[in-house]
């Protein structure tokens, strides 16, 4: 009994240490294949949580960024100087599509307040081209088309000036539609033109058309748009190459030799100089923005100004800080293009200028260019 019961024991003991052997390595596998499945969770959720701080982050960047702005804007508005309240209210109003934020801080009547005061008032005095005397000889030592760098406090921009005047012409695109336009460079292009700056208003507002001017259009001598007995705001050459900016009809600049013009609202181009007399400047004269003009000096010689805006390095100028460039640089008439994101200088295949806009310059269907 006692050796049998041994032996079973012996035998008992035998099963259970190779049970036990063969027991080891498949815990151990299942333990192996637990661990990996708890590591993809948590792989998975480490991933998640990530993605999660990367997007809270930048929601409360935003959000502060808002704030800031917010802030920045308020002082403007509620803060000491009634000038800074002025030029924030003027510059967005000036602009399509930041308008609305002026409306946060000040009620429609204010703003208009605002706009009245700061402005250069109209006038229905005309262009006498008598004055101008195009200057004829052969002058070697003054370059045909010269480019001049200009600054200021607030801005920086280019300065086209050429000399000869009956280089100056107004070039479009292929057909005026409701749809988009051209850039200057493609506008030119199309003419086999040197340079040029963007010409007159087009439709701008709930619904855009940069394909599709606004009021009188004439290209050599011919009326391509605008109503007949409407009176507009005219910036035009003649065909004895002087410069003709005042408010009339199509018939008018006909009557005044007009071979070709643009137009632009008073509140959006002013004309800054007539016959030589600045035009009357209320308070700050408009708003900080990017600028295009146009003027001619006494002796025919062509002025273009693109001032570059809305950037940390150029701000942008008001129409007085136009007008004051035009009679340091000799203009006895001169006047406000379209501005904004379509302001735009070229010259020589590139735009020499610096456009505020993430895509390059603003469509037209105007501009005046140079052969």
């Amino acid at each position: 009994m006692s050796n049998e019961n041994n032996e079973e024991i012996e035998l008992f003991d035998y099963m259970d240490e190779e049970s036990e052997s063969r027991k080891i390595p498949v815990n151990k596998k299942e333990k192996t294949g637990g661990k990996s499945g708890r590591s993809k969770k948590k792989k998975k959720a480490g991933a998640l949580t990530w993605v999660g701080r990367v997007a809270a982050t930048i929601g409360i960047t935003l959000a502060l960024i808002i704030v800031w702005l917010y802030g920045v804007m308020a002082v403007l508005v509620y803060g000491p100087s009634k000038t800074a309240k002025n030029q924030f209210v003027l510059s967005v109003q000036e602009t399509s599509a930041i308008g609305f934020l002026a409306n946060i801080f000040c009620s429609q009547e204010e703003i208009d307040a605002i706009k009245a005061a700061n402005s250069i008032k109209d006038t229905d005095e005309v262009t006498d081209t008598s004055l101008v005397s195009i200057d004829t000889e052969d002058n070697s030592e003054v370059p045909d088309i010269e480019i001049i760098d200009v600054k200021g406090s607030t801005y920086s921009g280019k300065l086209m000036k050429i000399k000869d005047p009956s280089r100056l012409f107004v070039g479009t695109i292929e057909g005026f539609h409701q749809g988009n336009g051209q850039v200057v460079a493609d506008i030119a292009k199309r003419y086999d033109a040197v340079g040029g700056v963007n010409g007159g208003e087009f439709v701008d507002g709930e619904t855009t058309y940069t394909g599709m001017p606004i009021g009188l259009v004439m290209i050599n001598g011919e009326q391509v748009n605008g109503n007949n007995g409407s009176t507009y705001h005219v910036t035009g050459i003649t065909f004895d190459n002087k410069l003709v900016v005042g408010n009339m009809t199509a018939e008018q600049a006909k009557q005044n030799n007009i071979r070709d013009c643009v137009s632009i609202s008073n509140s959006i181009g002013p004309f800054l100089i007539i016959n030589g007399e600045a035009q009357d400047v209320s308070g700050t004269g408009g708003g900080l923005n990017p600028r295009t003009a146009l003027g001619q000096t006494s002796d025919g010689s062509i002025i273009l100004l693109a001032i570059d805006g809305r950037m940390a390095n150029s701000l942008g100028a008001s129409f007085s800080d136009l007008q004051d460039i035009m009679l340091q640089y000799g203009a006895v008439n001169a006047s406000v293009m379209d501005g904004g994101t379509s302001t735009q200088m070229y010259y020589e295949g590139e735009v020499i200028n610096t456009p505020y806009s993430p895509t390059g310059p603003r469509t037209c269907p105007t501009a005046w260019l140079v052969k």
